[in-house]
């Protein structure tokens, strides 16, 4: 992988990443003491993180941690005693989630050992009327071509929570949702789905694992794969990132009571069914809530990925994983810094921080020129790139 781009962090009070520790957390924290009746431990220690990640330095894991060593080998040893701001931003992110399972009790011996802190809002997300009205737009879509299903699947995973965009093909693409992908290998990643082992590394919960389920139903259903292997979080990571729990509440959202019909119920029903013959497969890999680039992956989760016919990336968060979280520069091509990964690899992105590869000249020029620098956040551009 080169490595002359800067990795990012957090040091800039300006950046995009020091609005994330700086305003986002703290807000988190609040939202989070706020959403259960944790005692008096969990609010202290709590308040103890606000501190910290505000206005203190990094501290290790409780000496009764169970992962203290693995995080001790992740960088905890060499971070520990450093100022949040100063460290890379992908690590400084995924230790402030794992410091703040730990001062809930997530870990612990005690009554909220394994209380998900995120799960009223993953859950709040799938009993909107948006998520109802997404759901209803697939009976439209199951009367169309396979390959336009295909399609307009993809682009509902891309966009995950504005899923309701990929169910809508235009005929006018450039108001639809092509005209906002700032890179677009989907013929390329269709020309990949030809049978074989998919893995979906997920990303978020509620509604955006909803599209993501119902791409791995019409895979399986149309042979564009004989099996998925879905990725998903071992604990509860980064608010709304997926675990098994989020997939059975997902499952549940489409198959329950009667209250979803149609196409929505259907597609939920052959995935329980895949899920019980083993075409569906659920994987909860400890590197995947690790503050490391996949560069950096173990031997076992390298093989899983050099099995499959084509891994494919969701979200923004592993798109930062894929690449590396540094400052590349945005016409460095995609295939440069993922020559690494062990075999075809797509990423499935809508844009929500700096990181970014695979542009055109023109299209970094156009964005730059309409937006400034706000198109690599805003979260209102996406893109589906293939490598390496």
């Amino acid at each position: 992988m080169p490595v002359a781009a800067p990795v990012i962090v957090s040091a800039d009070p300006e950046s995009f990443p020091h609005s994330v520790l700086a305003e986002r957390h703290p807000a988190l924290i609040r939202k989070v003491r706020d959403a259960f009746p944790y005692g008096p431990e969990q609010r202290r220690a709590l308040d103890a993180l606000l501190e910290s990640a505000t206005e203190g330095v990094v501290e290790p894991l409780g000496a009764d941690a169970a992962d203290r060593e693995r995080w001790e080998a992740w960088g905890c040893r060499q971070h520990t005693g450093r100022s949040w701001f100063e460290l890379p931003f992908l690590w400084a992110e995924s230790y402030f989630y794992r410091k703040l399972l730990e001062a809930v009790g997530y870990f612990g011996p005690g009554p909220w050992r394994g209380i998900d802190p995120f799960r009223p809002f993953k859950l709040a997300e799938l009993d909107t009327p948006e998520a109802g009205a997404e759901l209803a737009a697939l009976d439209g879509l199951a009367a169309r071509p396979a390959a336009e299903q295909t399609e307009a699947l993809l682009h509902g995973a891309v966009w995950g929570n504005r899923a309701d965009l990929g169910f809508q093909l235009s005929a006018d693409q450039e108001s639809g949702a092509d005209s906002r992908l700032v890179a677009d290998d989907g013929e390329a990643l269709r020309a990949l789905l030809t049978g074989g082992t998919v893995c979906l590394v997920a990303d978020n919960a509620g509604r955006e694992l909803i599209p993501d389920l119902l791409l791995a139903d019409h895979l399986l259903r149309h042979g564009r794969a004989d099996r998925v292997v879905l990725h998903l979080k071992p604990y509860p990571y980064y608010v709304s990132d997926a675990t098994t729990a989020d997939l059975i509440d997902a499952l549940r959202r489409l198959t329950r009571d009667g209250s979803t019909t149609g196409a929505a119920a259907e597609a939920g029903h052959r995935l329980w069914a895949a899920a019980g013959d083993g075409r569906l497969t659920v994987r909860a890999h400890p590197f995947s809530c690790a503050p490391l680039p996949y560069a950096d992956m173990p031997d076992d989760l390298r093989r899983d990925f050099a099995d499959a016919t084509v891994t494919i990336m969701k979200g923004d968060l592993n798109y930062r994983r894929l690449v590396g979280d540094r400052m590349w520069s945005p016409t460095t091509p995609f295939t440069e810094p993922t020559a690494y990964f062990p075999g075809p690899v797509a990423a499935l992105r809508t844009l929500k921080s700096d990181v970014i590869t695979g542009l055109d000249t023109a299209t970094e020029a156009a964005l730059v020129s309409a937006e400034g620098q706000r198109w690599r956040t805003s979260g209102t551009h996406a893109l589906i790139q293939v490598g390496p």
